[in-house]
Order: structure tokens, then sequence, then C-alpha cells
């Protein structure tokens, strides 16, 4: 079984952006069972699981509050599970990777858990939930069951490893909290990835699994609006503020939801879940009059609406503003009886195939997760125990899983968190 040599594990520990405070070698505080670093979603359900087994468990985040993107995400609302999730939500080099732990802790346990609470919740569309409330009433909850279960959880706690140890050969992990050193038998990373750095995220996960010489998939930011530049955003930058119903393609991935036109570029949810299949220098097709036959119809509407205009025919389906837009650009505005078969057909193309070349995205300062990390091959599917550092587990986005929009990354983090609170 290959480890790096002891000294290379303390070398290759010692990063924490800035996280550590200086602490005296002779320093030592008491032992933990088991420490998770990085109190979100996979990090909490961690260790409230853990601490219901009867571990002792410190779950140590170094930013200033518990669960931020718990708090912020679904407009305040958070989108906490969805009714649909199962593994065809996720995105991974192994697509297989997620079903374990998936069908171990379901949407419906979570559910459980929030109705236990007394927390009301409603649907919205394609399965997804949230709190008719306040996200703040998930995280209470967390906090409560993390309580209830014994788990000591501290935020402006930065936590430096120093040795990667081996529970089978009874050697602890050895880290520095800001008053000193102490171990444990079992290490957790839930560090999340770059999304929203503004709230404190960072890459020490994968910069710490990389030391170890695990294989860490390239990251870039996903779920996240699409930018343009100079002309392409000059064609359609007046619209923004304008929303329809899509469909957009992207790579292997078809997402028919709302789409919205910004001053960057376009957005909605429709974009977001494409952009987690799209790639700087790769395209994006979007159909504005999805589920309709549209060239069918243009040429029932020259028959009987000879006198019409197209520009308003196209606005009863596309907006008075789109319409107007795409008749300026590309299509020619005439009553629909002097239309060419060939001309119906260019405006289904512009309608119906509409392919863009993003220049870029608005990246992890408005992404809702990253794509890539931790290479599931590394990991146990049924634990997310690190295969080459017995003790070692990479639950949540830190790892390459990635869901769709929707709830799916949320259920990912309590199944994953469940997963591996239920042995470490």
């Amino acid at each position: 079984m290959h480890r790096p040599p002891q000294g290379h594990a303390r070398r290759a520990a010692h990063y924490t952006p800035g996280m550590s405070r200086p602490v005296p070698s002779s320093s030592h505080t008491a032992a933990f069972d088991v420490i998770v670093i990085g109190a979100g979603a996979a990090g909490l359900m961690c260790g409230i699981t853990a601490g219901q087994r009867g571990r002792r468990v410190l779950v140590a985040d170094h930013a200033n509050k518990v669960g931020k993107k718990i708090l912020m995400s679904g407009g305040g609302r958070c989108n906490f599970t969805n009714l649909h999730c199962g593994p065809e939500n996720f995105l991974s080099a192994n697509p297989h990777f997620v079903k374990s732990a998936l069908a171990r802790y379901t949407q419906w346990d979570f559910i459980a858990l929030v109705d236990k609470h007394g927390i009301p919740w409603h649907e919205k569309t394609l399965g997804q939930l949230f709190c008719d409330r306040s996200s703040k009433d998930i995280v209470r909850m967390l906090l409560a069951e993390c309580e209830a279960a014994g788990v000591t959880v501290r935020t402006h706690c930065p936590v430096e490893i120093l040795e990667v140890g081996d529970r089978n050969e009874g050697r602890p992990h050895r880290v520095r909290l800001p008053e000193g050193e102490t171990t444990c038998e079992s290490l957790v990373i839930a560090t999340g990835g770059y999304s929203i750095p503004k709230m404190g995220a960072t890459g020490f996960g994968f910069d710490f699994a990389r030391s170890l010489g695990l294989k860490v998939h390239p990251t870039r930011a996903a779920l996240v609006p699409v930018t343009f530049e100079g002309r392409k955003l000059d064609q359609i930058v007046e619209l923004a503020g304008v929303s329809l119903d899509s469909e957009v393609s992207a790579g292997e991935g078809s997402f028919r939801e709302a789409m919205l036109f910004t001053h960057k570029g376009l957005s909605g949810p429709a974009v977001l879940q494409a952009s987690s299949y799209w790639d700087v220098g790769q395209p994006m097709t979007l159909d504005l009059a999805p589920g309709t036959d549209l060239a069918g119809d243009l040429k029932t509407a020259r028959r009987e609406q000879p006198k019409k205009a197209l520009k308003t025919w196209l606005g009863d389906r596309l907006t008075k503003r789109v319409a107007e837009r795409w008749c300026e650009l590309w299509l020619t505005d005439k009553p629909l009886a002097d239309l060419s078969d060939a001309e119906v057909e260019e405006i289904d193309r512009r309608i119906r195939h509409w392919t863009v070349w993003p220049s870029g995205s608005e990246g992890y300062r408005t992404a809702e997760v990253t794509i890539g990390g931790v290479d599931t091959d590394a990991l146990s599917s049924k634990t997310l125990e690190c295969k080459d550092f017995p003790g070692l587990y990479f639950i949540g986005e830190v790892v390459d899983v990635t869901g769709h929009l929707g709830g799916h990354n949320f259920q990912w983090a309590w199944a994953s968190g469940h997963a591996a609170g239920g042995v470490v």
C-alpha cells in the first residue's frame, strides 16, 4: 500500500493558506476521535453521524460562521434536496461512484430529519424543496443535532495538518489547532471547492490531496452564468432582464428551464445547468421555442394571418423585446404572406437552434459549485475513506462529484457526510 514517507507527509500538509496561527510546539490539547475540517453541509452531517455513534468529534472551520453556503442558497430559502435525486443527476469521472452513498442516505432520510425539527418546506419546480421561512432553519437544525450528539463545533478555528497517520496501524493523525497540537484517529476533509471565495472558500482540500500524491481532476466553475465580449455582447445586452422558457444544450447536457439575458451574457437555470457541461472554446445551443413546431406553426400562420407582421407574430412567442431584437439582427420583418419557405426555415434555425460561443463565465465569484476534485478512484464509494491512507476521508464538494442544479449538491453533501460519519 503506497504511503509517502513520514517526512513528506509532514511537509506536504503545511499549507494553511493564511489560516494557521503560530503555536509553541510543546503545546498539546486533548485528543479527539474524529476531526472534521469544514463546517459546511457535508462536514456537519459527518460530525452528527459520528457523534451519534459515541465518537468524540470536533468540526472545525476557519470562517466566522458555519454553513455559509447553506445560508445563502436558494435565495436564502435553501434548496436542501430534490425529490428526484439519483445518480443520473451527477457528473464525475466515475459516474457509478455516487450510487452507494446516495442509496444509503436518501432525500427521504433528509426530509424526515427536516420534518422531525418541524421546519416547514415546499416544492417548487422539478422536485426542488425549499424552506418556507429561511435557510437559517437548516443551519439551526444541524447545530441542534450536533449538540444532541455531543459534537464540538468551532468557528475561527483553522487546522494545520502536521502528519497523516494510519488508523490500521494505530498511528493517529497529528494536527495543530489555534491552541496547540492534538491528535485524532479519523480525519475528514470537508473543505469544499473554490466557489464563492468571499465566503472563505479556498483550495485547501485540493492542495492537501495533491501533497499526498492523490490525483485531483482539473477544476472549474460550474452552475455559473456565461459571459460574452465585444460584438457578441452588444447584440444581446439590451435584453438584460428578459427571461424565456428555453432548452439549452452544451456537450452531453441539455436542460429545459428558464433562460435569462444579463448585462454580461446569459444566466437562468437552463444556462447554469448547461454550464457544467461547457468549457471555454465550446458552443452552447439554445432553443427559444422548445416543444414547438415553429416552422410548421409559421407556415400555418402565413396562410391564416397573411397580413400579420413577423415581429408581431414572434412577439407572442418570444416576448416583444426579443422578437424586435431578432428581427433587427438576423430576420427581416415583413408580412407573413411574404415569407418564402427558405425564410421560414431560417427563422426556425435562428430561434430554435441559436448557437452561441461564450467567451467565458462569471467564474468562482458566482459559481454555485466547483466541478472536478479529488479522484474517486482514490476513495471507497461506501465510506469515502482514502484507500492509501486509512482513517483519512474526503467528502462533499472537494470530491470529483458535481450535482445538477436544484438541491442535488446538498443531497450529495448529506449522503457523503453520512457515509463517512458512519465509520470514522
